[in-house]
């Protein structure tokens, strides 16, 4: 067989809608994916799938992360933080499903859910860093740790379900790190922005949904 047709076209075409499209529009078709094996096509075919396969999870996640750093940056307190990491873990789920797809052959489902994975410890990484950077720059110690505890009681590791409340603490008057005082128009905004500063187009510096370039072992 030579990857004309049959399941590997299903699988191709899928790939391409879900990566556009999301999961909200294919989840039924996620669960008609036939099985795949590596030894129904040549090598340079089962190649080029698992190129495609990681792409897509690539394009997912990329914008996963702008989704979320969006979301961070809009939020007023650590309530608000604590529903966007809530959300966006449950945002995973579709991802992770695909990573993990029965249809998938053993080693590039181990694979790929590893590669998922990663990704998404850089995230959390990275989340922990930007406090550290501003906790060195001079920021408020007490909204700096309220937001490192909200983070840390809302993992992105775990998986979401569905209806899960944020966890830490309930809506207060304490700001997040930069935000604008209710009483200052000119201060900074809530992404450090003011009159006199541009905003940026990511709630963080740097994206860190955005992966690395990994080789998948195809043989």
């Amino acid at each position: 067989m030579w990857g004309h047709g049959g399941a590997y076209q299903t699988w191709t075409q899928f790939l391409r809608d879900w990566a556009g499209n999301g999961a909200g529009a294919t989840t039924e078709a996620a669960a008609r994916l036939p099985a795949l094996r590596p030894e129904d096509y040549p090598p340079h075919t089962w190649a080029r799938f698992a190129e495609q396969l990681t792409t897509a999870l690539d394009l997912r996640l990329r914008a996963w992360g702008r989704s979320l750093n969006a979301a961070l940056a809009a939020a007023r307190d650590e309530f608000d933080v604590g529903r966007a990491l809530v959300q966006a873990r449950t945002g995973l789920d579709a991802v992770r499903a695909l990573a993990a797809h029965p249809g998938l052959p053993d080693a590039l489902r181990e694979q790929v859910s590893e590669l998922v994975e990663k990704h998404v410890r850089t995230f959390r990484n990275q989340l922990e860093d930007q406090l550290d950077r501003e906790a060195r720059a001079g920021a408020d110690p007490g909204v700096i740790e309220a937001r490192r505890r909200t983070v840390r009681e809302n993992p992105l590791t775990t998986p979401g379900r569905g209806g899960d409340e944020p966890a830490g603490q309930p809506r207060s008057g304490r700001r997040r790190p930069g935000a604008r005082r209710r009483d200052d128009p000119d201060g900074p905004g809530p992404d450090g922005t003011g009159p006199d500063r541009p905003a940026r187009a990511e709630g963080w510096a740097y994206d860190p949904a955005a992966p690395a370039r990994r080789r998948i072992i195809t043989d």
